[in-house]
This record gives structure tokens, C-alpha cells and sequence, in this order.
């Protein structure tokens, strides 16, 4: 199975973070996890980073204080990626408000999938979107 060089979770909840982080670690399907408590931390990281390290995966929730997942997406759209593979981006949430899962379907995303994270989920999307 091919490692994905970065995963970012952008996640208010330090509860979900340390959870999935430790999950994704534990099946060692990623080089580096990296975490931003909102979608301004996550825009700064993907426009800023020096490290080299630009996700291949985004697990996005949608609310969160400062810049919500969707107000995240809006800015996102305008960064340039200088010609690099735009991150795959799955909206991870337990929202199921119909207004909500309407505008996922309407986004420019990979997915949609409900919290929690399972090893299930995510080896579903590693098979999916990261073929070997």
C-alpha cells in the first residue's frame, strides 16, 4: 500500500484530533499527520509551510470556530498550488443537518463521511483515492 507523505485533520475538537491522529499513525499509512484547530490555521499551513510537507489528504470538519469547514473550502479554492496535486479533501463530520450535506454535495470535495473515523473509513479511502 503507497503512504500518503500528509494527512492534515482540521478539527476544533482536541478529542477527535488525538483519536484520529493516533489511528492513522497506528496503520502507518501516512508520513506525517498535522493538525489545525480551524480552516484560517489550515489555509496558513497549506499557503506558508516551509517544511515541505504538503498534504495529500484533508479531513475536514465543518464547524469550527474562526473559519468553518465551508468558509475554509470558499478560500481554499483561490490558493495557488504552483502546479503541485491539489489535496484530496474529505468533509469528516457528524453533522447531518440536510442544509449541510446539501452544500457538501454541491463542493468541489473527494467525500463526505460521518464521524468517527474507523480503520474501515479510512482504508476505504486510501483504496479509493490512493491506488498503489
Amino acid at each position: 500500500m503507497k503512504k500518503i507523505n500528509c494527512i492534515l485533520l482540521v478539527d476544533d475538537d482536541n478529542i477527535n484530533n488525538f483519536i484520529n491522529e493516533r489511528l492513522l499513525k497506528k496503520l502507518n499509512i501516512t508520513n506525517n499527520v498535522k493538525i489545525a484547530m480551524n480552516g484560517e490555521e489550515a489555509l496558513d499551513f497549506i499557503k506558508n509551510n516551509t517544511e515541505d510537507i504538503h498534504p495529500e489528504l484533508i479531513l475536514l470538519d465543518i464547524n469550527m470556530p474562526v473559519m468553518d469547514g465551508f468558509e475554509f473550502l470558499q478560500e481554499y479554492n483561490k490558493v495557488d498550488f504552483n502546479g503541485k496535486l491539489k489535496p484530496h479533501i474529505i468533509m469528516l463530520t457528524t453533522s447531518t443537518n440536510p442544509t449541510d450535506v446539501d452544500k457538501v454535495k454541491k463542493s468541489d470535495i473527494t467525500g463526505y463521511i460521518n464521524k468517527p473515523l474507523t480503520e474501515s473509513k479510512i482504508m476505504e479511502i486510501i483504496q479509493t483515492h490512493f491506488p498503489v
